[in-house]
């Protein structure tokens, strides 16, 4: 998996959908706490806005192309127990290989909150997509998934809210280099969430917080 994110990390770092659309902010704006861990930090763009912010971010990522502070996968964070006020993944957890273990490992560094986005379930055939478009697409999940792992990991859910995200299909299946066959398989699962021109298309992010139970 590492190799496939390298080949791929400059085109996750100048991602417009990853490095600027309303999402990123709203998923800043529930970190909070001095000390933050940014969980598969992808092209750093959650680790950039909090700096920005002034928050002392450490990054991890099991990619080394991503240039993460610290290489490591989601399911062993290198980290003493509540070594940070918040830890936060966005756009990942989809591709983790133990969705459990890795939201687990979030629980037990944080001692304030884990902060979550990521794609929500919809169908067997969006997921069919997102694989086939990329081989490390593990599985989204629906909401009461989410509370699940969460609350198994010692934290309490106190909110949940949608965001519907919209993406260039031709940027979004080269940034995979999907091409061929496959690409078309992939337009066809799509074209329910496609727009009329075929330009675009549309899934549902789900973001979470959560806090640590006292």
């Amino acid at each position: 998996m590492s190799n496939a994110w390298d080949e791929r990390a400059e085109a996750y770092r100048t991602s417009v959908t990853h490095a600027s659309d309303p999402d990123l902010d709203t998923v800043v704006g529930l970190c909070e706490g001095a000390r933050a861990l940014d969980v598969a930090t992808g092209g750093g763009h959650v680790a950039r806005k909090l700096r920005e912010r002034g928050v002392e971010v450490v990054t991890v990522d099991a990619s080394p192309g991503m240039e993460p502070d610290v290489v490591a996968p989601a399911e062993e964070l290198p980290f003493e127990d509540g070594s940070f006020d918040v830890v936060v993944t966005r756009i990942a957890p989809h591709h983790f290989a133990d969705i459990r273990k890795a939201v687990g490992e979030m629980g037990r560094v944080s001692r304030g909150s884990v902060v979550v986005e990521d794609t929500l379930f919809t169908s067997e055939g969006h997921d069919e997509a997102e694989a086939l478009r990329d081989p490390t697409h593990v599985r989204n999940y629906t909401e009461d998934e989410w509370r699940s792992f969460l609350e198994g990991a010692g934290l309490e859910v106190e909110h949940v809210e949608y965001f519907r995200k919209t993406h260039n299909l031709e940027d979004w299946l080269a940034r995979t280099g999907c091409e061929g066959e496959t690409a078309a398989r992939v337009r066809e699962l799509l074209a329910p969430v496609t727009s009329e021109d075929g330009t675009t298309w549309q899934d549902t992010k789900i973001i979470l917080k959560a806090k640590k139970k006292v």
